[in-house]
């Protein structure tokens, strides 16, 4: 159904292919799970696929590209559109119409499908991705997991024979994921879809790929084989893998099932062990759980006030106006405080009765599912969303009444859209700008890059970056504020298993530093290794509010897959394991 056949692809400017000697064959009914660190070209074969690469990207294409045997070369994207449906890393930039309903019909609007037949898929799409709640909402006014559900759908409802798809549960909460892939095993095993997806969440999808092709490196040979295989010499594998290679289990784990039932000798080894958690006397939570009300959904429009998108600092270019004093905020004791907290969007109770306090020091992962109110309340605390009713301070000022210049002494967030806050030519422009603001000292933020980003040029343009790469750059330009509350949303969407490893690594600098540290993330790995104290939030409401260890251990839906395997002992990560161990 796909074959590749010696491909190369150099993209204009560049001195060397970001892939090259590309073979792989991806025959009907299978599921190919393309996989490699950051930046070596999974996207660029992907694009491929579909005829982005290179009709819309530009740059040079050598070999040759078979889909459904048309050749892509001389068959444009839109000529492909009848066999082949793409869900991109950022759904937005594919939407076309207005709500969830008529983006759904569009596709299959294009291919001039009947009325009726139509109707039934997308009442079909609507059941089988949890939307038919949202069929009437405003694209704009979906978070970014649901989102993402909606672009999905977009490509399912007109039955295409190939899917390719670039990160498609890196916005989902762990149950829209299983919902996802679930479907998307369906389509295979049932429909004899052939599917080529590349993810970095291993621990998500590796049980569901029929093949592994892996690039190991930029500009290395695509090697092909079976999961168990490809992850024995893979350098980036999910916690599972990791334990079986700590454990010297062979064949290695694929689920947690199957290393469950290989675990009883290591449960015996660490007997009597305790994980050091590491978490220091902050972790314990003293903000109240919200009182029993009325649900609400977190029905946060991507749209703020003044008109920017959602988790967008639209105060940005402000702050580059108005450089901000390298004078450190004045001590208070907590570093924000949020009391009896309603905030009402479009109509819509996104969030209800929070109470939070937020100290020095101190991680806190904000988790739910999508529409939780987690992007909400990240947008409350950095003045982008005024609260309706209750407080909101941050470093003893409401943040929605403080001129930026003096908020970003204060917090400082980087959004799920990482290009929000780049807008400079190059890598050194975004650097430059980004110390001019915080009073920094020169090559401040280039250092923090070259930390999160080894091997990135100066003159790179952020548009030619991956989505991970963006958003640690993102993520450097807001440190070098230092600021003393630092917030993300999904931190992690993009970035493989070493930059989340360098991520972990900075983020614990910064609290050990006195920052705190409020991560809004789906990401329950990140969560096991990062945070001190995790909140769930359901429907705009705290529902669990306490230590990291005791939150994610007692949900099934938020537990890592270390803590799955060997429950009932409460081991959250492999590092764990490994320090027990040694």
């Amino acid at each position: 159904m796909i074959r590749f056949e010696d491909v190369s692809v150099t993209y204009d400017g560049a001195a060397e292919p970001t892939v090259r000697g590309v073979d792989l064959e991806v025959p009907e009914g299978e599921l190919v799970l393309l996989v490699g660190p950051s930046g070596v070209g999974k996207s660029t074969i992907l694009g491929a696929v579909s005829g982005l690469v290179p009709h819309f990207t530009g740059g040079t294409l050598r070999g040759r590209v078979t889909v459904a045997g048309r050749d892509t070369r001389t068959h444009k994207p839109r000529e492909l559109a009848d066999v082949v449906g793409t869900v991109g890393q950022d759904p937005l930039s594919h939407f076309v119409t207005d709500t969830v309903e008529d983006e759904l019909a569009y596709g299959m609007e294009s291919l001039g499908l009947a009325p009726a037949v139509m109707r039934r898929r997308v009442e079909e799409t609507l059941d089988l991705l949890g939307l038919a709640s949202l069929r009437d909402r405003p694209l704009a006014t979906l978070s970014g997991g649901q989102q993402q559900r909606v672009a999905i759908g977009s490509v399912l409802t007109p039955h295409p024979d190939v899917l390719v798809l670039d990160e498609p549960t890196s916005a989902l909460d762990p149950a829209a994921a299983e919902e996802v892939l679930a479907v998307l095993q369906r389509l295979v095993h049932d429909l004899g879809t052939t599917v080529l997806m590349a993810e970095h969440r291993l621990e998500r999808v590796i049980q569901y790929a029929d093949r592994v092709a892996l690039l190991a490196a930029p500009g290395a040979q695509l090697s092909v084989g079976t999961p168990a295989g490809m992850m024995a010499v893979s350098p980036v594998f999910p916690p599972v893998v990791d334990l079986g290679r700590l454990a010297g289990w062979d064949p290695l784990p694929m689920t947690v099932r199957d290393a469950r039932r290989r675990a009883g000798d290591l449960r015996e080894r660490l007997a009597g062990r305790a994980p050091n958690e590491n978490a220091p006397a902050s972790a314990v939570a003293d903000s109240g759980t919200a009182p029993q009300g009325p649900p609400a959904a977190d029905h946060g429009t991507r749209t703020d006030s003044a008109g920017g998108s959602k988790g967008t600092p639209r105060r940005r270019r402000a702050f580059r106006r108005h450089p901000a004093p390298a004078a450190p905020t004045p001590p208070t004791a907590h570093l924000a405080d949020v009391t009896a907290l309603f905030v009402r969007r479009a109509h819509i109770r996104a969030l209800n009765h929070i109470d939070l306090t937020v100290r020095p020091g101190e991680t806190i992962a904000l988790m739910g599912r999508n529409g939780a109110g987690k992007s909400t309340l990240l947008n409350t605390l950095v003045g982008l969303v005024a609260p309706s009713a209750g407080t909101v301070l941050v470093g003893g000022a409401a943040p929605h009444r403080t001129a930026p210049r003096d908020l970003v002494r204060r917090v400082g967030l980087v959004p799920q859209e990482p290009r929000d806050l780049l807008y400079a030519d190059t890598v050194a422009e975004e650097c430059r700008a980004a110390d001019q603001d915080a009073g920094a000292a020169p090559g401040t933020c280039r250092a923090l890059v070259g930390d999160l980003l080894p091997g990135v040029t100066d003159d790179t343009h952020p548009r030619d970056l991956s989505e991970g790469q963006r958003l640690a750059l993102a993520l450097a330009v807001v440190l070098t504020a230092r600021p003393p509350l630092l917030l993300l949303d999904e931190p992690t969407r993009g970035l493989d298993y070493a930059a989340k490893a360098r991520l972990v690594g900075l983020l614990r600098e910064l609290a050990a530093d006195g920052h705190a540290i409020v991560l809004a993330t789906h990401d329950v790995e990140l969560a096991a290794e990062l945070a001190h104290r995790v909140i769930l939030l359901a429907e705009g409401e705290v529902i669990a509010d306490g230590p990291a260890t005791d939150v994610i251990t007692s949900s099934p839906s938020f537990a890592p897959q270390v803590s799955k395997i060997l429950a009932p002992q409460r081991w959250l990560t492999v590092g764990q394991v490994r320090r027990a161990l040694s």
